[in-house]
């Protein structure tokens, strides 16, 4: 069985565009079978959206896990001097973020990477939505090694449903980080946020 999370190269194609309309602008994006909230952009995505919006994000954003790439697509528009990178383990979906990229006027860099297999640099923020599916394995090797690819005060932020594991994803990203802070609880939806300081000046 095929997952949004693998490599869906051979799953029969069903392209559609769907609207999303968010902060006053209208975004479109193309869609397909084997990817990840194919028929509209899902509530924690939204949430998480919101939820940065306001942050006055700066630097370079990696949009881990990005789908079609909607994180990264939004976070770009709001915030235009930011360098954006998106990355996914699903062909697919990688393909489809390309091509939502000029839809909707933005730039970045793209491709294909198994977490961070294929990731170069740090980063000032790192925002998933991450495949809660994939199992624990993959979702906490997305926090531990998200902390080695931050900037010094970079900030990972997460969004989770606490029926999928938000009170055990806090304890593991507590222990990467040293913190994690519920930014927003909407609906069942935890915002997290961690930030990359020495841990010794936290004793």
């Amino acid at each position: 069985m095929s997952h949004y999370y693998t490599d869906n190269t051979n799953l029969a194609q069903n392209r559609k565009e769907i609207s999303f309309r968010f902060s006053g602008i209208n975004f479109s994006f193309i869609t397909d079978n084997g990817v990840f909230s194919k028929t509209e952009v899902d509530f924690g995505t939204w949430v998480l959206l919101d939820t940065l919006k306001n942050k006055e994000l700066k630097g370079k954003i990696l949009d881990l896990g990005c789908g079609y790439g909607v994180v990264g697509i939004v976070l770009k528009t709001l915030f235009k001097l930011c360098d954006l990178t998106s990355v996914d383990i699903n062909p697919r979906a990688v393909e489809l973020a390309k091509l939502n990229y000029p839809l909707n006027n933005v730039e970045g860099n793209c491709f294909v990477s198994n977490i961070y297999e294929n990731v170069e640099g740090k980063f000032s923020h790192i925002v998933t939505n991450p495949p809660i599916r994939a199992g624990k394995v993959v979702i906490y090797q997305m926090f531990e090694e998200a902390y080695t690819h931050l900037e010094d005060n970079g900030c990972l932020w997460v969004v989770i449903r606490k029926a999928q594991g938000a009170k055990s994803a806090i304890t593991k990203i507590n222990e990467v980080f040293g913190n994690c802070e519920t930014i927003r609880k909407e609906k069942g939806y935890f915002i997290l946020k961690a930030k990359k300081v020495d841990k010794l000046t936290m004793l």
